[in-house]
């Protein structure tokens, strides 16, 4: 320390002594020693990781060694050993080491909660002594990891944790990223997320919830969703997934259209609709308006019958699809004689012919498709009830070899059983009709079960108690049809929603598992057994369903959960 101090001292002696002196920079050592004393003084400092580098800079300064001994003994109050006694005494008293360490985590996580600070947070950021060392280690746990998640969310600008949420997608963790905001901001953190979300949804396709997920995600914002759907319209070239792609990219555009996103310029743009101004307007128009327009209709049928068609993905967008079935098939709707003809041309069009090359496309089967509808549409528009539709019942049934029948008759029944309020009959063929849909055709079970939660929600009507009973259970019927026919988990989750809201008399509930329990045999899926135990094991449900050892389904089951399912989950690590 006093190689420089007999240099400087010579420097300055002599007759502009005090000039010179001005000019020198200050002693940093007695500001060093402040600076580390004011650190010391806080409290547990002695616990700090930096409390080496401190120490090392107090005495290299020339500080005492006791004003710094004194200062972190007497501001030692031990929060982390007392925490750590705690957890002990807790062990002893009987609590399992897991569940001690889950308390302590969930205490310091609404610490940091509600104690967060973007703005200090920003600032340690920006040092350049900044070390993420510590935020790696803390990445590697799930508990962190949904910390970050949550503080992202609540303040979607700070940049550390725009910084955190970049680590954890490198690290691999970005199936677990939740906050959206801080995902969209970062293109590659985005791509990886996007990535993991369709690679989830590709594992499970039927997961209403993972569809959703990947909707949110490119729904974020316009350059959002326009990535993402174009990043499917090029999966959607694969060979293998290319089709579940395009149903995905379809089930987003419908989602944004729920959400009161104007999606549809993006939609023309990405099926080359600019090449084809002419359908690009008339298709455009209606999608704005939500409404089909004869004029528009008379253009794209035009179009699409002559030598040189459009694409076909232009006129396959659901909302269009969706128009023209309620067109066609909803009660009471009247439609000209002239241009119901091209409403069905163009319905069958999307739906049978297929693209071959470019400019080519196979129509074998569109004439088929076209009969079939023309057919399906004359029964629905004759004003027929329960009675006089039994006789078109075969011809209905003919007909529903084509999807985009099924899909009519599924809002035909909707129109006239939920809108024109008609009162349901034991055995009513509306509900058979329903039942052959979803044995048809997997893709459309989930609008029938929708249909089906419609109908045994709706209000009750002014009938006796017992007959509106029954025919709920006509209702519950179908739902267990729907079981059969492989749409399980949907289903039960729905009956599982009931219990939990009370909403649905308990003797229906009772019906529906008494009706499962009859058509159900091991093996059993762990999904399956996570739902449905739950309701075979609750005595309010099945009490008074008598079982005696195996001898009954109910005892039957739970004997078999408990002795396959149960094991194995205590075999999980």
């Amino acid at each position: 320390m006093n190689l420089w101090k007999e240099p400087v001292e010579s420097l300055v002696s002599g007759p502009n002594q005090d000039n010179l002196r001005e000019g020198l920079p200050e002693d940093p050592r007695p500001r060093v020693i402040e600076d580390c004393l004011s650190l010391f003084s806080t409290t547990d400092y002695i616990m700090e990781p930096t409390i080496f580098t401190q120490l090392k800079r107090y005495f290299l300064a020339g500080g005492d060694t006791e004003p710094a001994i004194n200062l972190l003994a007497g501001n030692y109050t031990a929060v982390a050993q007392m925490a750590n006694l705690v957890g002990e005494w807790l062990t002893v008293a009987g609590v399992s080491v897991s569940e001690v360490q889950k308390m302590a985590e969930n205490r310091l996580i609404d610490s940091i909660l509600s104690m967060f600070d973007p703005a200090k947070a920003d600032a340690a950021f920006a040092e350049d002594s900044f070390s993420p060392t510590w935020l790696i280690e803390m990445i590697e746990h799930r508990a962190w990891r949904s910390l970050f998640n949550r503080l992202s969310e609540m303040y979607p600008n700070c940049l550390m944790l725009e910084y955190v949420i970049k680590l954890m997608s490198d690290a691999g963790f970005q199936g677990e990223i939740t906050s959206i905001v801080a995902v969209s901001q970062q293109i590659d953190v985005f791509s990886r997320v996007l990535g993991s979300a369709i690679a989830r949804f590709l594992d499970r396709p039927d997961d209403q919830q993972r569809t959703i997920k990947c909707a949110k995600l490119m729904c974020h914002t316009e350059h959002t969703y326009l990535y993402g759907q174009f990043l499917l319209q090029k999966i959607s070239q694969h060979p293998k997934y290319g089709l579940i792609m395009k149903r995905l990219s379809q089930e987003i555009g419908k989602y944004a259209l729920r959400n009161n996103r104007n999606v549809i310029p993006i939609t023309m743009a990405l099926h080359s609709a600019e090449h084809y101004p002419e359908a690009r307007d008339a298709l455009g128009a209606m999608l704005t308006k939500n409404s089909l327009n004869p004029s528009y209709i008379v253009v794209l049928h035009q179009m699409y019958s002559s030598t040189q068609p459009p694409p076909i993905d232009l006129i396959r967008v659901p909302q269009f699809l969706e128009l023209l079935v309620d067109s066609l098939f909803t009660a009471g709707t009247r439609i000209n004689k002239y241009h119901k003809s091209k409403y069905i041309y163009l319905l069958a069009y999307a739906v049978s012919v297929v693209s071959t090359s470019y400019s080519k496309a196979n129509k074998s089967e569109l004439q088929k498709t076209i009969e079939a509808i023309e057919r399906a549409h004359g029964i629905c528009t004759l004003d027929q009830y329960s009675c006089d539709l039994i006789c078109h019942i075969p011809t209905l049934f003919e007909c529903l070899h084509f999807p985009v029948v099924g899909a009519g008759l599924i809002r035909w029944v909707e129109s006239v059983l939920v809108r024109q309020q008609y009162h349901l009959e034991a055995n009513s063929p509306h509900l058979v009709l329903l039942d052959e849909v979803a044995s048809e055709h997997p893709l459309l079970r989930e609008p029938v079960l929708r249909l089906l939660v419609k109908l045994l929600e709706s209000k009750p009507e002014e009938r006796a108690g017992l007959l509106m009973l029954q025919v709920k259970k006509m209702l519950i019927d179908r739902m267990v049809h729907l079981l059969a026919h492989d749409y399980v988990v949907p289903v039960l989750k729905y009956i599982n929603t009931c219990v939990l809201r009370a909403d649905v008399d308990v003797s229906l509930i009772r019906y529906f598992v008494q009706e499962v329990l009859e058509i159900i045999e091991p093996p059993y899926s762990d999904e399956f057994v996570q739902l449905f135990l739950p309701l075979v094991e609750n005595k309010q449900i099945t009490g008074s369903m008598t079982h005696v050892a195996d001898s009954d389904p109910v005892s039957a089951f739970i004997f078999h959960c408990k002795a396959y399912h149960m094991e194995a989950e205590t075999k999980t690590p």
